[in-house]
């Protein structure tokens, strides 16, 4: 098993239920790929440093998962087939950091 750490950027337009919807639905397809999820957290709505299609602002979600790597090219699959997550980023690492992130205390 690999370690990763992921960013998902969601859509700011839809609503707090939908998002926790999307995001059980990524832990699922995680398990499903015979993964697990080490640790999450909720960075909340974030400004975007540039505008991505036609955001200025995104919710940011980044988990800590251990995952074969072979798995990973189907979950970005879904993921870009998925018009509610704008951006994911998927890195490989060899020991997850620490939490809370430092992103995570930041004030708002």
């Amino acid at each position: 098993m690999n370690k990763f750490e992921v960013v998902l950027l969601i859509s700011p337009d839809i609503a707090k239920p939908k998002i926790d919807e999307e995001i059980n639905k990524f832990k699922e397809i995680i398990k499903s790929s015979s993964g697990k999820i080490v640790n999450e957290e909720d960075w909340g709505l974030r400004d975007l440093n540039f505008n991505i299609l036609k955001f200025k602002k995104a919710f940011y979600k980044f988990f800590q998962i251990e995952i074969l790597g072979s798995e990973i090219s189907n979950i970005k699959k879904d993921l870009t087939q998925n018009d509610n997550f704008i951006r994911h980023l998927f890195i490989k690492v060899n020991k997850h950091q620490d939490l809370p992130t430092k992103i995570a205390n930041e004030k708002k």
